[in-house]
């Protein structure tokens, strides 16, 4: 499996905390907000594969494009940024030896948490 940064996901996620579409919550927090399987299914069902890819930081180029598979490390619910999503993706990313993921995310941390030194 290779799985590399989805820089539209990142540059969409940067976008999104300037605005403020943020949730800051903790880390704990994102297996009680990440969305559903059915949350998915119904933004699929109403948004399209392309959207829908845009809110994850990962994206395995073993898997088909226009599978759930394809996307991996959310970073949100569709709406918002959720700390605690970024929060994830970046442990994840790092436990798995994804340095670009990693990194990526923990850029989003920072820019979430107010340094953007």
């Amino acid at each position: 499996m290779t799985v590399k940064l989805n820089k539209r996901a990142f540059e969409h996620a940067k976008s999104l905390i300037e605005k403020g579409q943020t949730v800051m919550d903790e880390r704990d927090d994102w297996s009680e907000h990440e969305p559903t399987a059915a949350q998915e299914n119904e933004y699929l069902k109403e948004h399209g594969w392309d959207e829908y890819g845009q809110w994850y930081l990962g994206l395995d180029d073993e898997m088909g494009d226009e599978t759930k598979g394809h996307y991996k490390f959310p970073y949100g619910d569709f709406r918002r940024v959720h700390r605690c999503g970024v929060i994830s993706a970046e442990v994840r990313a790092a436990q798995q030896d994804y340095e670009d993921i990693k990194n990526a995310a923990a850029e989003l941390h920072k820019l979430l948490d107010g340094d953007h030194a």
